[in-house]
């Protein structure tokens, strides 16, 4: 992840100039870094850089550093809204196909269709009722104009198209 290699960067950088000779500072921060890690439940990769980069600025203020922990603040806050305005924002769903029997053989046909509308999407599980995806859909695109696009697949007009949008946390 892009993301988190370069704010770690930045963050490792303050925390160097925070501890700089001190063991006693070292230790410090190596602590604090446990209780996050093991006090907290991240499931995202991004809070756990966003948590390691308050807890820098935190140190700097707590040790006098007081213009490092502004300047630190300026900087990583610029970085971070820098890097997440080059990620466009979308949603996660799970995407259930069922066409009769032959639903299996549609799979390079939906596969197609989805590539079409530019989503990123990953086969979860596929039988001969039923073909479940992952996908990421961008907040501008439809699912609507999607599932229709599938349904026209079935000749017979049996088909169903199930859409079940993933919390960020990974859940339904």
């Amino acid at each position: 992840m892009v993301f988190a290699r370069d704010i770690l960067a930045i963050v490792g950088a303050v925390i160097m100039l925070v501890v700089g000779a001190s063991l006693a500072r070292a230790f410090g921060i190596v602590g604090a870094a446990n209780l996050i890690r093991y006090r907290s439940k991240i499931d995202d990769p991004k809070d756990a850089v966003v948590m390691l980069c308050t807890l820098a600025v935190g140190l700097a203020s707590g040790v006098g550093l007081y213009a490092l922990a502004i300047v630190s603040t300026g900087f990583i806050g610029g970085a971070l809204w820098v890097i997440e305005s080059f990620e466009a924002p979308s949603r996660h769903f799970e995407l259930k196909i069922k066409a009769g029997d032959d639903t299996d053989s549609l799979r390079p046909k939906i596969e197609e269709i989805l590539r079409r509308y530019r989503l990123e999407f990953e086969l979860r599980t596929s039988s001969d009722e039923e073909v479940c995806y992952d996908v990421q859909v961008p907040f501008e695109i439809q699912t609507d104009r999607i599932s229709n696009t599938i349904l026209r697949l079935d000749q017979k007009g049996h088909a169903a198209v199930d859409w079940s949008e993933k919390k960020k946390n990974g859940k339904k």
